[in-house]
This record gives structure tokens, sequence and C-alpha cells, in this order.
């Protein structure tokens, strides 16, 4: 099992850079790292890094790109202008992702639509958005991967509902990422995650939770913990199992947190910390 690190752990410490990231994920044995696209864009605008700099080290370490992470907001556009402005977007990560030498876009659904929708219809929406993207991504080969993310006010906040649309699409480089925060925080069942195809399952994101209730205000991520820690509530013995049960054989655990309480420690401590972490987790879980 490769281990990987989301920048969601680091992006908030004091003087965080993206390329410090990459060689700190490099020093401290991690296989595989998620760019988060605020976090790259901040530092290319600033002069900090340029892509073909943050290519090159790719191509010289150990340490791989996991997924650009993210793509926000793709689904549920009211005109076609929008709509034309999610393809443009997603046409410059794809350019970006080929200096980078990243074989995956993670793709966000819209959240806070102005015009109330049913399950149905979003579903219809996501269908069609998905579809018209894989004629950008298809000669590149680059994966779309939907996060179901578990907020009241997301299209798609339930794992069950973001499987029915990859089912629907039914294409080889789209899949979801599962991320144990989102999958607990809006009740998805692990009776879908039990029938689902495994290799449907692109990215598995490891995080801990407080028991805080489903759809709370203040159930944000800010209540993200480090798994395994004392106040977390989450079944990861359960979601692992599963994982092996149902075939999960893209091989990465990256670990994504987003506390900002975490942002208080240095870059490296974090780093570090995270590191210790996931490796233990995956000792524990699935080796």
């Amino acid at each position: 099992m490769r281990i990987g690190f989301n920048e969601a752990n680091s992006k908030g410490c004091k003087d965080h850079s993206v390329m410090k990231d990459m060689e700190l994920c490099e020093k401290y044995g991690f296989d595989l790292i998620d760019i988060q696209s605020e976090c790259l864009d901040r530092d290319l605008e600033a002069g900090k890094v340029t892509l073909e700099e943050m290519g090159e080290f790719f191509a010289t370490h150990h340490l791989k790109m996991a997924s650009y992470n993210a793509l926000c907001f793709f689904n549920m556009k009211p005109t076609q202008e929008e709509k034309d402005a999610v393809l443009d977007q997603l046409r410059e990560i794809v350019r970006r992702c080929k200096i980078l030498g990243c074989g995956m876009v993670v793709v966000v659904p819209s959240m806070d639509i102005k015009v109330p929708a049913t399950i149905d219809e979003i579903k219809k929406d996501t269908v069609e958005v998905i579809k018209s993207m894989l004629p950008i991504v298809e000669p590149e080969g680059i994966k779309l991967s939907i996060e179901f993310v578990a907020a009241p006010t997301m299209t798609i906040n339930r794992f069950d509902e973001a499987y029915d649309i990859i089912k629907e699409v039914n294409h080889p480089l789209v899949g979801l990422t599962v991320d144990e925060y989102h999958f607990r925080n809006m009740g998805s069942t692990w009776e879908a995650l039990e029938k689902a195809d495994g290799d449907k399952i692109f990215v598995w994101h490891l995080n801990g939770c407080e028991n805080v209730p489903f759809g709370a205000s203040y159930n944000t991520d800010a209540v993200r913990l480090w798994p395994d820690d004392e106040k977390d509530c989450l079944d990861h013995k359960r979601m692992a199992d599963t994982f092996k049960k149902i075939g999960f054989s893209n091989d990465n655990c990256i670990i994504e947190i987003f506390r900002p309480e975490y942002w208080e420690m240095s870059q490296e401590e974090n780093v570090a910390k995270s590191a210790e972490i996931t490796k233990a987790h995956v000792a524990k879980y699935w080796d």
C-alpha cells in the first residue's frame, strides 16, 4: 500500500509552500502527494515555483503526484457560459498535469445551488457534465475522481448517490474519491460500499472525526482528527476490511485532515507527524 499526503494537512502552516511539502514528503517516506489547487495557484502567482520545476522534481525523485485536487463545483451550472468555463478550467488542469506527470484530477460537486433540484436531476446533470469532460481527458489517459462531500448544501454528499453516477457514466477513467470523514458525516451506508466495485474507488482519503451529529452546522473540516486519535469515532477496521472485500486495488492511502489546530505545527512537524500516523495506520489495518 502506497502512502500519500494531502496538502490540506499543512496548507495553513506558517510560511507554507508547495515545494517544501514535496521535499518533506520525500524526506519522511511518502510515496504520493495530493497537490491542493489553491496552494498551487498561490505559489505560481507569487513566483515561488514553476510547473516545470515541480515536474522535474517528480521526474527525479521517488515522490509522485497522486492527484490534482481539485476542480471544484463542476456540476449544476445554470448557463452555458458557466458550463463552458468548467471545461476550460479542466483543459488548463490537464495541461498542468502533463507537465507534472499527474494522472488524475479530483472533481468536487457544486454547493449552495440557487435552484432546488432533486437527486435524480442532479444525477442527470452530473452524468452529462462528466461525459462532456471525457474527450478532454481521454487522449491523455487522465482519470476523473468524483469526491462526494458530506455537507448538507452539497449537490452530491453521500457515497450511494456518487456511486450511482459513476455506474451510469460507466467509463474506466471515471471513479470516486472516498474520504472517511465524508463517508460518515452524511450517513453513507456500509451496505452500498459493500456492493461496490473496488476498482471504481480511485482514492482513499484517511482521517479521523469527532463524534458530532450528521449535518450539524459545526460539523465541518475543523472536527477532523488524526485517525485513531482518542476522540476519533470512525470505524477504520470496517473501512479497511470492506475495501479488501470489494477489491480496492488502486494502492493508495492518502491522509487528509484540514484541522486548523494542526496548522499551528511547523510545516515539517506536520508532514512528519502525518507520515508517522499514516504508516502506523496502514500497518495496523492493511498489512
